[in-house]
C-alpha cells in the first residue's frame, strides 16, 4: 500500500450486504479505513462529504443507481472512483466513463486486481495532489515548465497551446503509465468523454507533430487502444 502520514479513506457502496462486508474486510485489511453505504441516496451523501480519497461503486443500487449517484457528484466533487459493473458489461463502463468514472471492475473480480486498480489509481491521485511542488519536468531534451507554461526542446521554445501544454504535462508526469482517455478528458479538456468524441486524439496528434518538428521523438507518446494513452 502506498505510504502516507494520514489513513486512506474509503467508501464502499455497494447493496449486496455479503459482497459489501467481504470489501470492507479486504480494504481493512491493507490498513484502509473504511465506511460501508447500501443505497444509493445514503451513498450519494455520504461521498459529497468530501472525507474520502476513493470510492468503490455498484452500479446496481436500490434509491438512485450508481450512474445517477456518479453524475450528481461529479458536479461537486472529484473524488476518484472504481465503478462495480457486470462482467463484460460494455455499455456501462462506456456510460460509466462518460459520467466521470476513473476506472472499473467487473463481477466477479480477483481480490489482487482491485487492490492493484486502487493502488494505481491512489498513487495517481496523490501525485496530482503534489504536482506543483515540481515545476519543471525533464525527459532527455524535453522540458516543460509549469509556472512559465513553456515547453523547450534543446533550449528551443515550442508553441503550445493550454489544452496542448496539460495534455503533455499529465503524460510526462505519469511518464510509462497508460491514462485513461476519462481521465484524460476530466483533467486536461474539464469535461466528461462522449461516446464519439475524439478531441483528444486531435490534441495528442498535434503535440506528437509539434516534438516531431523541433527533433524530439513523438512517437513516444502512444495510442494504447481500449485503454488511453502513455507517454514511454
Amino acid at each position: 500500500m502506498m505510504s502516507t502520514m494520514d489513513p486512506i479513506k474509503i467508501l464502499v457502496i455497494e447493496d449486496d450486504k455479503l459482497l459489501n462486508a467481504q470489501l470492507a474486510e479486504l480494504l481493512r485489511a491493507k490498513g484502509y479505513l473504511v465506511n460501508q453505504s447500501f443505497d444509493g441516496e445514503d451513498g450519494l451523501l455520504q461521498a459529497s462529504s468530501k472525507l474520502y480519497q476513493l470510492i468503490l461503486l455498484d452500479v446496481m443500487l436500490p434509491g438512485r443507481d450508481g450512474f445517477s449517484l456518479l453524475k450528481m457528484l461529479r458536479k461537486s466533487c472529484q473524488t476518484p472512483v472504481i465503478m462495480v459493473t457486470a462482467k463484460g458489461a460494455e455499455e456501462e463502463r462506456i456510460q460509466g466513463f462518460s459520467q466521470g468514472a476513473d476506472d472499473y471492475v467487473a463481477k466477479p473480480f480477483s481480490s489482487t486486481e482491485l487492490l492493484l486498480r486502487i493502488e494505481a489509481l491512489l498513487r495517481r491521485s496523490h501525485t496530482l495532489k503534489n504536482e506543483l511542488i515540481s515545476h519543471e519536468l525533464i525527459l532527455d531534451s524535453l522540458q516543460i515548465n509549469y509556472r512559465e507554461q513553456t515547453v523547450m526542446v534543446c533550449e528551443q521554445v515550442l508553441e503550445f497551446t493550454p489544452i496542448q501544454f496539460k495534455l503533455l504535462w499529465e503524460l510526462l508526469l505519469h511518464r510509462g503509465e497508460v491514462l485513461s482517455k476519462a481521465y484524460l478528458y476530466q483533467k486536461v479538456l474539464n469535461r466528461n468523454i462522449g461516446a464519439y468524441d475524439r478531441s483528444l486524439d486531435m490534441h495528442l496528434s498535434r503535440v506528437r507533430r509539434k516534438l516531431n518538428d523541433a527533433d524530439w521523438q513523438g512517437e513516444r507518446l502512444q495510442t494504447c487502444h481500449g485503454k488511453g494513452y502513455c507517454l514511454v
